[in-house]
């Protein structure tokens, strides 16, 4: 049985990179790789937090290696700076996590102008061109066996119509699921996946606001189908689906993980009121 789960999940001689690799949903993507046998690459625009966490993975006897760097998607030349720092670390990327990404939120009446090019140059421009920029290396490590894959990080708020005032951020992450779906179909000849996880609530900086107090999170979990936010098995285990063997026959899914959120109608999203 061990043999046959290794077969379908393990990523021992994989490399990865990870943006945003650092935190909330980050850091349980980055842990599931190392802990599945890859080599990972981190980077985000606070490289300290990444270097952190690439320190308290080593001390945790993981079969793969964590390696952390700076690097913004926020801007074409960062997108650059970045795509060249991991071409001088690797010749072929097995797997590339679109998971860096930006929100705002205020109310209907205030939102400002700006917010959605501050929100929609990190989580639909910047996961884009990243991918773009690092096709030769997507392309050097896919075989039609063993496809390269892509794995961009939506939302249940680009799935369902709802915001709490984060307009720019939902619109980018419904942008993000139709963007997977085009380059889905534009890259299977290159034998490249291009696949989305959707998630709900969980643990994590951007949901921090209603988590962090108990009162808040208890009506946000109540609101749940499946009543509770999520947990770091749920994202490691859609992930390593789509990235080992067992996902390499899976190319434009966006898979929700948000306990039932996608499928409530009306009043109970996120807690009931928006």
């Amino acid at each position: 049985m061990t043999q046959f789960l290794e077969h379908l999940f393990g990523l021992t001689g994989k490399t990865a990179l990870v943006t945003g690799g650092g935190v909330g949903i980050g850091e349980m993507i980055t842990e599931a790789l190392a802990a599945a046998g890859a080599r990972v690459l981190i980077a985000s625009r606070k490289v300290e937090v990444c270097e952190a966490l690439a320190a308290r993975l080593a001390g945790k006897g993981l079969s793969g290696t964590v390696e952390a760097f700076a690097g913004d998607v926020g801007s074409e030349a960062g997108v650059k700076a970045l795509a060249a720092e991991v071409s001088g670390r690797t010749r072929t990327l097995d797997i590339l996590v679109n998971n860096a990404g930006r929100t705002w939120g205020t109310p209907l009446g205030a939102f400002p102008h700006r917010a959605w090019n501050d929100v929609l140059s990190v989580n639909l421009a910047g996961t884009f061109a990243l991918t773009q920029e690092l096709l030769p290396l997507l392309k050097a490590a896919a075989t039609p066996a063993d496809p390269a894959r892509v794995v961009n990080l939506g939302s249940v708020m680009g799935t369902q119509p709802i915001s709490k005032g984060a307009y720019s951020y939902s619109a980018s992450k419904a942008a993000v699921h139709h963007v997977t779906r085009i380059l889905a179909n534009e890259l299977a000849g290159e034998h490249i996946t291009v696949n989305a996880l959707a998630p709900g609530p969980f643990d994590s900086r951007m949901m921090a606001f209603a988590t962090r107090d108990a009162e808040k999170r208890a009506r946000m979990e109540k609101g749940v189908p499946l009543g509770r936010i999520g947990r770091m098995e749920d994202i490691a285990a859609a992930l390593l689906f789509l990235c080992g063997a067992g996902g390499a026959y899976t190319t434009g899914a966006i898979i929700p993980i948000d306990g039932g959120l996608h499928v409530v109608c009306g009043e109970g999203v996120l807690g009931g009121d928006d």
